[in-house]
């Protein structure tokens, strides 16, 4: 699911929303999901920058943030990239972040051809699916030094 429109630090007027290191990229990710927390402990090998922060759609940074931009964090679709006061979601957000990481990772772009339309359908079926075909994992359950430096929240 994409985010609502807001403006840009739109969460800054919003006291709801713990505050954060906003000089990075935040990640909201499924804190159960198996391939969210494979996801995130390649990001946290990948991220040779140090740029990208990862907080759990189920604690309160991830929730505050899910609902003010009208994300639900029980819906498996949900998943939101905010970057340069700006939030992202779906298959856009994953295509932003992947040319941030490792090289070989900027393939991934060429699924902007893509209508929007089919991007969310693509992103959809597989986020409300990944518990079936990939599982549950915890993804802050004694992760490596790697992924806990990048845990907010």
């Amino acid at each position: 699911m994409r985010p609502v429109a807001l403006a840009d630090y739109a969460w800054r007027g919003d006291p709801s929303v713990p505050a954060w290191d906003e000089a990075r990229i935040l990640l909201v990710m499924d804190g159960d999901c198996a391939l969210c927390s494979a996801a995130a402990r390649r990001i946290a090998l990948w991220d040779g920058a140090d740029k990208i922060r990862i907080t759990t759609a189920e604690g309160p940074l991830g929730r505050a943030l899910l609902r003010l931009y009208g994300l639900d964090a029980d819906d498996p679709a949900t998943w939101l990239m905010i970057e340069d006061g700006r939030a992202y979601g779906s298959l856009d957000a994953m295509l932003r972040l992947a040319p941030r990481l490792k090289r070989w990772t900027r393939v991934f772009g060429a699924l902007r051809v893509l209508p929007v339309a089919v991007q969310d359908w693509l992103y959809a079926r597989i986020a409300r699916n990944r518990y079936a075909l990939f599982g549950r994992d915890d993804l802050c359950a004694l992760p490596p030094e790697a992924l806990r430096r990048r845990l907010v929240g």
